[in-house]
């Protein structure tokens, strides 16, 4: 059985992305570097053309991973001010578009129970992220964030 989600090992890594992808890029930038300057009477154009593409294919990688990262922002966005305008009381709801994306994000980690009070903290102090998920105290996990 897994541990528990909290504080300390909510953060999460793609296996595929982060131990595969990544680094077979790095090592294609660095052979293609190596090979230029072992090889550079021989091919430049060519050699050079490797190096800009093992460039491009590390953007083309972080775009992919950016723009995943990002709609999974916008839908917990969206599903935490669902949420929050269940749970909230009339005086704090006509307040939900004032919290930050990276405070919906942070708000989410937080049981029902706890959500309306945390918001309202969340509201009247302007709570860093960090400063939220501190302050659970009965974590609700998000085990499917990549």
């Amino acid at each position: 059985m897994p541990t528990p989600q909290t504080l300390k090992n909510h953060a999460r890594f793609n296996p595929l992305f982060h131990f595969a992808i990544i680094p077979l890029l790095f090592l294609n930038l660095v052979f293609s570097i190596y090979i230029t300057i072992h090889r550079w009477p021989a091919y430049q154009h060519t050699h050079l053309w490797w190096i800009v593409m093992a460039i491009v294919f590390f953007l083309m990688a972080g775009d992919a991973r950016g723009s995943a990262l990002k709609t999974q922002n916008r839908i917990i966005r969206l599903e935490e001010r669902l949420r929050l305008a269940t749970l909230l009381p009339p005086d704090d709801r006509a307040h939900i578009n004032e919290l930050t994306t990276p405070q919906l994000i942070a708000l989410r980690f937080a049981s029902d129970a706890e959500l309306p009070a945390l918001a309202h903290t969340t509201l009247t102090q302007r709570l860093e992220p960090k400063a939220i998920k501190q302050a659970i105290v009965n974590w609700r996990p998000d085990n499917e964030r990549v």
